[in-house]
C-alpha cells in the first residue's frame, strides 16, 4: 500500500491563476488528471512537473500558467477530491428519505471507500489540507449540514464537534483498512461503520 500524503495550501502555494475561458478550465482538468494518474504509477517523489505536462499533452508553460511547484499541484488535485466527494454525497442523500441519519451516514463511508478503490491518485492524495485548514474539519461540517438539514436541527458546536470526533476516527480506522489491504480490510471496515453508528447514536437518538 503506497503511504499516504498530505499537502496544505499554505506552504504548497495556491493555483496561481484561475481559469476564465472553458478552454483553460479544460486544460487544468486534463492537468490534474495526468497528475492523480502519474501519483498511481509512480507515486509523489518521482513526479515532475515535466512529466504532468508530457501526460497532459500541454506545454511544460500551461502547467507553470497554474501551479509554482508539483505540491501546489497536487495540493489543487485534494481540493478537487474533496468537491467531488461533496457533490456525491449530497446526490445520493438528496434521494434519500429524510428523517433517519444512519443511511446517510452510510454514504458518506461509502462514497469514500469508492474513491479510495476507483479514482485515480486518490490513495496518495485524498482530501489534503486546503488553506491550512483542518481537512477533517471540513469533511465533517459538509457530512454535518446534510445531517442538519435531513433532522431539522442546527449545525452548533457541539454537533459539530461530534462529527469531528466521528471523521478522525474514521480516518484513523480506514488508513488501517487499506493499509492491510488494497481493498480496504472488510472487517476494519465493518467496525468502523459499527463505530460511527454507535457513536453517533448517543447524540442523534
Amino acid at each position: 500500500m503506497m503511504e499516504h500524503v498530505s499537502f496544505t495550501r499554505s506552504t504548497a502555494g495556491s493555483l496561481r491563476r484561475e481559469p476564465v475561458q472553458q478552454r483553460s478550465a479544460i486544460r487544468l482538468a486534463r492537468i490534474l488528471d495526468a497528475c492523480a494518474t502519474l501519483l498511481d504509477e509512480i507515486g509523489y517523489e518521482e513526479l515532475t512537473t515535466r512529466a504532468v505536462a508530457d501526460r497532459a499533452g500541454v506545454p511544460i508553460g500551461s502547467v507553470y500558467r497554474f501551479f509554482g511547484n508539483k505540491r501546489a499541484m497536487a495540493d489543487a488535485l485534494a481540493v478537487r477530491n474533496l468537491d467531488r466527494y461533496a457533490e456525491r454525497i449530497e446526490d445520493r442523500v438528496g434521494e434519500l428519505p429524510p428523517g433517519d441519519w444512519r443511511p446517510a451516514i452510510d454514504v458518506a463511508l461509502d462514497e469514500y471507500l469508492a474513491m479510495k478503490r476507483v479514482v485515480p491518485g486518490f490513495a496518495l492524495v485524498d482530501f489534503g489540507a486546503p488553506s491550512g485548514v483542518d481537512v477533517n474539519q471540513q469533511v465533517a461540517d459538509r457530512i454535518g449540514a446534510l445531517l442538519a438539514g435531513r433532522l431539522g436541527r442546527p449545525l452548533d458546536e457541539g454537533f459539530r464537534r461530534t462529527l469531528l470526533v466521528c471523521v478522525e476516527a474514521a480516518d484513523a480506522l480506514l488508513q488501517l483498512a487499506f493499509r492491510a489491504d488494497a481493498s480496504g480490510d472488510a472487517e476494519l471496515v465493518a467496525e468502523t461503520r459499527v463505530l460511527l453508528h454507535a457513536y453517533l447514536a448517543q447524540s442523534l437518538d
